[in-house]
């Protein structure tokens, strides 16, 4: 059989082929936006960026929030620190809406969650007219809720509303919903030299025995955060310095940083267990206590931020053309 006049002709051996161009590699904006706030948990910002633009795209499952994240892990790792460097990047500040659980642990707390009149709406019937209908709602430290306060959770992830006092109907349909947790902390401290991959799995299973099943079910991640190792909190630190010294600028105070300014921050606030908290305290601690005791003197507080010869604080001096 002839084959067919239109079948494609082979390339001869002379004929050169283009070849075959691929569209360059462009990194994920907010990922990349949401590494640069948080160091140390690049697989968790990972999962939750990927999450985040479903929900952005209105690719989220409907009649539920655009999505609900478990952040699971130690104290410090930065699971509060995501959620508004998240919230803040889609939505604006001050739009995330924090309930510290501890607050709810007995019944009687509701009320003061739901509210019960005009004059007391409750804290999310607040919160939600603060952020206009669009922002975060963080659960924070979820395993301290009472059972009632977790049935209204549910309410709000199977249906995205809530009823508050006075039977007002909340629509969180355009929301994003945080529970923190530290669930598995534990297991997390304990399996430094694991692959995350498996000390993923296994706190995930944690929490999956602790919490109710019908709330872990619709949860659209469950995210384990990694501890923080020393050369992260050092990372950490240069930010927390950085962002220190603009604040003081911006009130007309012109402190900089030396070398070793680092060091001591890193001495006095590393800490294995409780994560980047006692860095941030470290570093607004030492700065200022620097900056005050030049302005009580009577000195102008501008200057560069060294080492104190005892080692364990900083002292600001002026700076001059021989140390700029």
């Amino acid at each position: 059989m002839l084959a067919s006049s239109h079948a494609p002709r082979a390339a001869s051996r002379n004929q050169t082929t283009k070849p075959l161009i691929l569209a360059p590699f462009r990194p994920d904006p907010v990922a990349t936006s949401l590494k640069a706030s948080l160091a140390g948990q690049d697989m968790v910002i990972d999962q939750v960026a990927e999450r985040l633009q479903h929900g952005e795209l209105g690719l989220s499952t409907s009649g539920r929030p655009k999505a609900s994240f478990l952040f699971l892990g130690p104290t410090g790792v930065g699971k509060t620190e995501l959620t508004l460097c998240f919230t803040e990047y889609f939505i604006g500040s001050g739009r995330v809406v924090r309930l510290d659980m501890s607050e709810y642990q007995t019944v009687d707390r509701l009320s003061l969650l739901l509210g019960v009149s005009d004059e007391e709406p409750g804290r999310i019937a607040e919160g939600y007219d603060v952020c206009q209908g669009r922002g975060t709602l963080l659960f924070d430290e979820i395993e301290k809720a009472h059972p009632r306060v977790l049935d209204v959770l549910l309410q709000l992830l199977d249906a995205s509303r809530i009823t508050a006092g006075r039977n007002r109907v909340l629509d969180f349909s355009e929301w994003y919903c945080v529970l923190t947790s530290n669930i598995g902390a534990q297991r997390i401290m304990t399996l430094r030299k694991s692959k995350y991959e498996t000390m993923e799995r296994l706190v995930r299973q944690d929490a999956q025995r602790e919490m109710r099943p019908e709330i872990f079910a619709r949860i659209t991640l469950a995210a384990v955060f990694n501890k923080l190792d020393y050369d992260v909190q050092c990372r950490i630190a240069e930010g927390m310095i950085a962002k220190e010294c603009a604040t003081l600028l911006a009130r007309g105070f012109a402190v900089e940083p030396d070398r070793g300014t680092l060091d001591v921050i890193v001495q006095r606030g590393y800490h294995e267990r409780l994560g980047a908290r006692p860095m941030r305290d470290a570093t607004e601690l030492l700065v200022r206590k620097a900056l005050a005791k030049e302005l009580l003197e009577g000195r102008e507080g501008a200057g560069r931020l060294r080492p104190h010869p005892n080692g364990m604080e900083l002292q600001l001096h002026p700076l001059t053309p021989a140390s700029s």
